[in-house]
């Protein structure tokens, strides 16, 4: 379907009553950004018939309104531009200003990715130095529906950051957009899109899940309470909508609304609230970035999301798998998605902060996020973006040894203290690595790091098969690092 047909289909599905003057969907206000490098769609509603036009930049475009008052234009791509006004006539006009172009991405997920500003540990300095004219952002409140709205509910209009305006935005995106902005100049949009204590199946797509044999059942379920609802919506079109279940109410409300709005990409800090799941979380993974990539009908964009931190009291049973350890194995897996990253901040949380499950060290996660866009999607080419991701093991004799992508550089034992990036520590030694027989018995073992592999081995272990490093709800004290300074990913080898 050729897009500006399938916007046009997209607002008359479930378009709002016509008002007697033009307006535009909320997602366009002054200050806005708009993505560069693709098409420029706007969209809104007017009386029935009546003649819209848009223009921007030297490029206009006209449509007419349908008969339930929706309309929509598509104009060419820009690669760059600020202070652009785009104006929209009517029977009334609307001029919006200050309009600049770069990449928007929208950042999404639970608490710790809605997390203001205010309050992160340094916020003081970082919102003091927030006069960052090329950073916009746009908030989406918090609600549900039980089918796709067509209007987003927005907070209030685009934000230019500055001091007064810093503070308030996810504190996450502003450093993942900072360090974007400093390294390239590229402005960034934030689609401040997030919901604390939420799980990922709110957040899904339909079409995700259709993409995902393991939700199979769950999808079936879903597909037949669209079609009931689409059933009582041809026989009274004012039917009230079905309450929101567990699957896609925030998707409908607060992601369905923007899909028209041509992203960069996505980054996603999510999982706290399916924290006691494995398998099941990489399956829904797949299904929330297969969904949002269909709907949106951009390809295969960027997504990044971050691996939950480190919580709760350590263990000393070596055995580990408590907590949030395959959780966090599921979000490792799930790099098998094409084009998508992941950010390591085990080594994020002080000991004293164990029981917050809202960590104040916002700047090191949005950082490492940014390492992954500027290497992929931004030329940075010798930006090193990920920390040690186990690859494989050779058992010889009584040690086993371990080879991990993202080393090239070297590994070393690493020790990192607030904000500041991880250094050598020459006097310590590796911790947090457990080694097992068959007997399926584990033990807290021996590593030393031998040039770009780890040695594993343990006196109570003869006959080592396997080996697991951090797999614990809090891996307190794990310090592999490569020298880029990035923690290695926890991991177990087997699946017992």
């Amino acid at each position: 379907m050729h897009r500006t047909s399938r916007l046009t289909f997209l607002l008359l599905a479930c378009a709002l009553p016509a008002s007697a003057n033009v307006r535009l969907a909320t997602i366009f206000t002054n200050d806005m950004m708009l993505q560069r490098d693709q098409p420029v769609r706007v969209w809104g509603w007017a009386d029935p018939d009546e003649k819209v036009s848009v223009s921007l930049s030297g490029n206009s475009a006209s449509s007419q309104a349908a008969d339930d008052g929706a309309w929509a234009v598509e104009l060419p791509a820009l690669k760059s531009g600020e202070n652009l006004e785009l104006v929209v006539s009517g029977k009334n006009k609307l001029t919006l200003t200050n309009i600049l172009v770069g990449d928007i991405w929208i950042c999404s997920g639970q608490s710790n990715m809605e997390m203001r500003l205010a309050g992160c540990l340094g916020f003081q300095e970082d919102i003091a130095a927030a006069d960052l004219p090329k950073i916009r952002r746009i908030k989406i409140n918090r609600v549900q529906a039980g089918r796709p709205a067509t209007d987003a509910p927005v907070a209030g209009p685009w934000q230019v950051c500055t001091p007064e305006t810093a503070g308030g935005m996810t504190a996450v995106g502003f450093y993942f957009a900072r360090d974007i902005v400093a390294k390239t100049g590229v402005p960034i949009g934030i689609l401040d899109d997030n919901w604390g204590g939420t799980r990922i199946e709110p957040w899904t797509a339909p079409e995700g899940m259709a993409a995902v044999e393991a939700l199979k059942a769950d999808h079936e379920k879903v597909a037949d309470g669209i079609k009931a609802d689409e059933k009582n919506l041809a026989k009274d079109p004012a039917a009230p909508a079905p309450k929101p279940g567990g699957w896609n109410g925030m998707y409908n409300a607060m992601v369905h609304p923007i899909i028209n709005l041509p992203i960069k990409g996505a980054i996603w800090y999510q999982g706290e609230s399916n924290g006691g799941e494995g398998e099941s979380y990489y399956h829904k993974t797949h299904a929330l970035v297969k969904g949002w990539r269909s709907v949106w009908d951009q390809g295969d964009f960027p997504f990044y999301w971050v691996q939950l931190a480190s919580y709760q009291d350590p263990t000393e049973d070596p055995t580990g798998g408590n907590g949030w350890a395959k959780l966090r194995e599921a979000q490792t897996k799930a790099l098998d998605i094409p084009n998508t990253g992941m950010a390591v901040i085990t080594d994020t949380v002080p000991f004293a902060q164990r029981k917050d499950i809202h960590p104040k060290n916002k700047y090191d996660v949005g950082h490492r996020l940014a390492l992954w866009a500027l290497a992929k999607d931004y030329a940075q080419k010798d930006t090193p973006f990920s920390g040690p991701l186990f690859k494989e093991l050779k058992v010889g004799g009584d040690k086993i040894r371990l080879t991990f992508d993202h080393a090239d550089g070297g590994l070393m034992v690493g020790k990192k203290e607030g904000r500041t990036p991880a250094v050598e520590d020459k006097d310590a030694t590796l911790k947090r690595f457990a080694i097992a027989g068959d007997d399926k018995k584990w033990h807290w073992a021996d590593a030393v790091i031998d040039d770009n592999f780890v040695i594993v081995s343990s006196p109570e272990v003869k006959k080592p098969v396997a080996v697991r490093y951090g797999f614990e709800m809090n891996p307190e004290g794990a310090n592999l690092y490569n020298r880029a300074g990035l923690p290695a990913s926890p991991f177990r080898t087997d699946d017992w």
